[in-house]
């Protein structure tokens, strides 16, 4: 006997994102005004707020089309496959692209390194959309179960339309070496290790950021406003929003989130981070570059990457660095022990922490 289970679009929506992403292509509206990339930019995004509204409006115009329609098709084919374990369209995937994976926590140098990528693949990163480069796709995050999200689901169901979008943006590309390749600042990756690197081919180049806890906080903040005048924890934008819910997942009540000291919250997120680069399954891909940050060590993986792709002679954008190491000498003192606690975690995975070069404090 046989059970039959029928899942429709009323319990499995298109995400937002996705329906953005079509109704470009659909109404033929070039991607455009994209400031991921923007290094030195403290401006909180609006972009997914406007997604968001506009998803509804969108969404006519998507279903009303033979591509729209055959993108959606094809996002939940993916989905199937990804939910029963069917390998071969996934193993498909993983033959025709290469997935190149900037991993690390917010304000650690991995826009600039994902942007100067693309550059030296030839693109105006200006125009690459948000949800194909950067951090906010497909979803990955500490799990949650309430009324209407099941975040495991989320994240099958985002990355069987992220590989989507992938076919239609990159798939007429050029290959380098048999691939075609394919950028993308993966923050959230760490979080799902293991999910990320079955799923994007065990062949994927993985880089890692690495920025010392202190100066990380300072550049949060200050993309945030400033630091709060109490000095306590505030959410105003995502990576705090990060924080709070990081924290949350381990414990921390909401109420006890806001009443802790700005950089007690924050040392305690990025120190969970990086344990997650270790314990999820990423260490299990072994082409794993680890980068500090620093100005040299930025560029000079930028430039290996121009010489790879052909370049003869590289010219990267500048990496932006500034001096901001005597700005909170208490927390330095506070910071020491669990910088040193996340690199033994990491050895005992067989990965190597940048310890001195983090502890310069760029």
């Amino acid at each position: 006997m046989g059970v039959e289970i029928k899942l429709s679009d009323r319990e499995l929506p298109v995400s937002p994102v996705f329906i953005d992403f079509l109704h470009h292509i659909v109404a033929d509206i070039p991607f455009e005004g994209a400031i991921w990339g923007d290094q030195l930019s403290e401006a909180l995004s609006s972009e997914q707020k406007r997604i968001t509204e506009s998803a509804t409006a969108n969404a006519a115009g998507v279903m009303g089309s033979q591509v729209g329609k055959q993108a959606i098709g094809r996002a939940y084919e993916l989905l199937v496959a990804l939910m029963t374990g069917n390998v071969d369209p996934i193993k498909d995937l993983q033959l025709r692209f290469h997935f190149i994976n900037v991993i690390g926590v917010p304000r650690n140098g991995g826009s600039y390194l994902t942007k100067e990528i693309y550059r030296a693949l030839g693109y105006q990163t200006h125009l690459v959309p948000n949800a194909i480069a950067h951090d906010g796709f497909p979803e990955a995050g500490p799990f949650r179960f309430e009324r209407g999200v099941n975040s495991w689901m989320t994240s099958l169901q985002t990355m069987a339309e992220y590989l989507t979008m992938v076919e239609l943006y990159f798939g007429k590309n050029k290959p380098h070496s048999g691939k075609i390749l394919v950028p993308k600042k993966l923050t959230k990756g760490s979080y799902a290790g293991g999910f990320f690197h079955r799923i994007l081919g065990q062949a994927v180049e993985n880089i890692l950021t690495v920025r010392h806890p202190v100066t990380s906080c300072i550049s949060t903040y200050e993309k945030s406003g400033g630091l709060p005048p109490d000095g306590c924890f505030r959410v105003r934008g995502n990576i705090e929003e990060w924080v709070r819910r990081d924290l949350s997942y381990t414990g921390c009540e909401n109420a006890e989130v806001a009443k802790m000291p700005y950089f007690d919250a924050y040392l305690r997120y990025w120190e969970q981070y990086h344990y997650y680069i270790a314990t999820t399954g990423l260490s299990a891909n072994r082409d794993i570059v680890v980068v500090p940050y620093g100005k040299e060590r930025m560029e000079d993986l930028v430039k290996s990457f121009y010489y790879r792709l052909g370049h003869r002679d590289p010219q990267p954008e500048a990496f932006e660095v500034f001096d901001n190491r005597e700005r909170h000498p208490e927390w330095m003192k506070k910071a020491a022990p669990v910088v040193a606690r996340v690199a033994e975690v990491w050895a005992t995975v067989g990965l190597s922490f940048p310890l001195a070069a983090v502890m310069e404090a760029w």
